[in-house]
């Protein structure tokens, strides 16, 4: 087990977020786009050149689309959401579960989108019959961790390879019980010696992206993105009736690329409607109708995962060929 207490770039980056939240939020984007776009370019093209159509490295499955927390950043925070509540059926859960392994996907997976998990009363039934169907997958929550507690940790680690807390807060203070999480883990090792806990140190009011045009402290102000994205090449993300969207910056659930419903998954992410996502995200975001405007630019974690593609090495914690070889 490891336990870990992440804040980015400590009390200087907690400043320039409070003090400076444009600058800084703009100067982390325009950093990014220029480390990646070599990275990008050469995935998409790996991924277009296979003789199949490579899976995806990530799962998202959203099984409630609610969330407790007040994050200035995000629409589904309980003061700004506006989508109609939505919880997924369970017949369907299972369904989306074992096409995942009838498929063989040893990604990532992910209950979780737009969303607090611990929201959904099922999530450790969820998680431990995911285990189950899915054992090579490399398995991961992300909280809020306003409603986790010691008992909820204990509930959860046998299911998940990594607990990540997000630690939303405006005084770069560890919340009482999430520090009683981390003291408990500490003095227990042997309880948690297969999972990873991260808690990461987050500015409730930070300014970050535009989400597409949703967030709340950001508009978009017109500005073309001519930026590649990766989302239509690396993710499934399933709404909870099924559906599925183009990424997770879809916080009003507007866009459909499949529907779980009444179709396979792998059916749909092989489908047209996804083909016709890619080949117009590959030269940029600026030729999507729904991109065009989106300056967002994901996690670190998702681009190492991109990179192990690239040069060749099995996804962290999985066991996944992502391309055929061609003979």
């Amino acid at each position: 087990m490891s336990i870990k207490v992440h804040n980015f770039m400590g009390r200087f980056g907690w400043e320039m977020q409070k003090r400076f939240p444009m600058l800084s939020a703009n100067a982390y984007l325009k950093l990014q786009f220029m480390t990646r776009r070599k990275s990008q370019k050469k995935y998409i093209e790996l991924f277009n050149n296979n003789e199949e159509v490579p899976m995806p490295l990530i799962v998202n499955i959203e099984t409630i689309n609610r969330c407790n927390s007040n994050c200035a950043f995000c629409t589904a925070n309980k003061y700004a959401e506006k989508r109609p509540y939505k919880r997924m059926e369970d017949d369907l859960f299972y369904k989306i579960v074992d096409q995942l392994a009838d498929w063989g996907f040893k990604g990532h997976l992910t209950l979780y989108g737009n969303n607090e998990p611990w929201l959904d009363t099922r999530i450790v039934e969820f998680h431990k019959y995911c285990r189950e169907k899915l054992p090579e997958c490399f398995i991961f929550m992300s909280t809020n961790g306003i409603l986790l507690d010691i008992e909820k940790v204990k509930a959860i680690a046998p299911y998940v390879d990594q607990l990540i807390i997000n630690n939303y807060c405006e005084d770069m203070k560890i919340r009482d019980n999430v520090n009683e999480i981390i003291e408990y883990a500490k003095a227990n090792e042997d309880e948690f010696k297969n999972v990873e806990i991260l808690v990461q140190m987050r500015y409730v009011k930070a300014v970050l992206t535009n989400r597409a045009g949703s967030a709340p402290n950001k508009e978009s102000k017109g500005k073309i993105i001519k930026e590649t994205c990766l989302m239509p090449y690396t993710d499934v993300f399933i709404f909870p009736d099924g559906r599925m969207g183009l990424c997770c910056c879809d916080n009003f659930e507007s866009t459909t690329l499949g529907d779980l419903t009444k179709q396979n998954i792998k059916e749909a992410w092989e489908g047209q409607a996804y083909k016709n996502a890619r080949d117009l995200m590959k030269d940029g975001r600026q030729n999507h109708p729904f991109c065009k405007l989106c300056d967002f630019i994901d996690a670190g974690t998702r681009m190492d995962m991109v990179n192990d593609v690239i040069n060749g090495r099995p996804l962290r914690g999985a066991r996944q060929s992502m391309f055929a070889k061609k003979n």
